[in-house]
């Protein structure tokens, strides 16, 4: 029996062997107290009747669909050239050839490397206590949780991704991944194996050591997060920065422009989500940063060369 309601009564009520649409009906008959994603879910894990299913099948459904559909509008873009006027390498737009190959190696990587996890993710939730019963936390409350995530990803983010960068970590594993030096939407994904796996922790493992230390977390919150994720990870991928991207409002947002300069110069901006690791570690990518440094160093020189004499 489904555990995503507390009461077995309630759950032999809504019964099982009906189609979606039944189950669907008749959540909504006898819980009419739930919003309505609620009840979608609460039906999708009773018509299911086996969690481990339920969340497996859901999750990677999820994946696939978010990614592709993030992707989709920046493979469209990239055919228009109004918008190469808000392309940040103008001149590298990605071959149909290049798009091709990208996303065969992504969905290989997606069936073969990713797959497994996902599909193992339920008994995990059930042994951490990550809820799937409904009614969901608040708003407020997912929307802290999700804050804290994107936090805690970009610092292991940075780390990890920094120690990719160094010798036979990025010779034999990170290379992979910058084998687009002007990046485009679908190549996100575009990895080794090793390094999709151990930057992913960052997505999944937070949440994780976050119910382990709280006991506080519900499926559907990573559910938002993992979606958020992936959009913003597509995003930085892009290539493109317009106008109305998300870091002309938030200045602590790194974007395309951040992840770009990294690509391009293939060293530096090691962050996911923010810029503050970058800049607080003297790690920031392009001329301006280099140029910056340069002047800091002949100040430093200067400086130390008077107190000398």
């Amino acid at each position: 029996m489904s555990a995503v309601f507390n009461n077995a009564t309630l759950s032999a009520v809504i019964g099982h062997g009906k189609s979606y649409s039944e189950t669907l009906q008749s959540v909504m008959l006898h819980q009419p107290q739930l919003n309505r994603m609620e009840q979608y879910w609460a039906a999708w894990y009773s018509y299911m009747d086996n969690d481990v299913l339920a969340t497996g099948l859901m999750f990677f459904v999820l994946h696939e669909f978010m990614y592709f559909f993030r992707c989709l509008p920046w493979a469209i873009i990239d055919q228009i050239p109004f918008f190469r006027r808000y392309k940040l390498q103008p001149t590298k737009i990605p071959s149909a050839k290049e798009q091709w190959y990208c996303l065969k190696s992504v969905l290989l990587s997606h069936f073969l490397v990713e797959a497994i996890p996902i599909w193992t993710f339920h008994p995990m939730c059930q042994k951490l206590g990550i809820s799937v019963s409904v009614p969901f936390p608040t708003l407020k409350t997912m929307a802290l949780q999700i804050s804290l995530f994107f936090i805690l990803e970009d610092t292991w983010h940075y780390w990890a991704h920094r120690l990719f960068h160094y010798g036979i970590f990025y010779k034999y594993i990170h290379k992979q991944h910058h084998r687009y030096a002007a990046p485009f939407g679908l190549a996100a994904e575009y990895a080794h194996p090793v390094e999709t796996l151990s930057l992913g922790f960052g997505t999944v493992g937070m949440p994780i050591l976050y119910v382990l230390y709280t006991g506080n977390l519900h499926l559907f919150t990573l559910c938002l997060w993992i979606t958020l994720r992936l959009f913003q990870a597509v995003d930085s991928h892009s290539g493109y920065d317009f106008p109305w991207s998300l870091n002309k409002f938030l200045p602590f947002w790194a974007g395309a422009e951040h992840h770009d300069l990294h690509h391009h110069y293939f060293i530096g901006n090691y962050a996911s989500s923010f810029r503050w690791w970058d800049y607080s570690l003297d790690t920031e990518a392009g001329p301006e940063a280099k140029a910056e440094r340069e002047e800091r160093m002949k100040r430093k020189a200067e400086e130390k060369a008077k107190k000398a004499n």
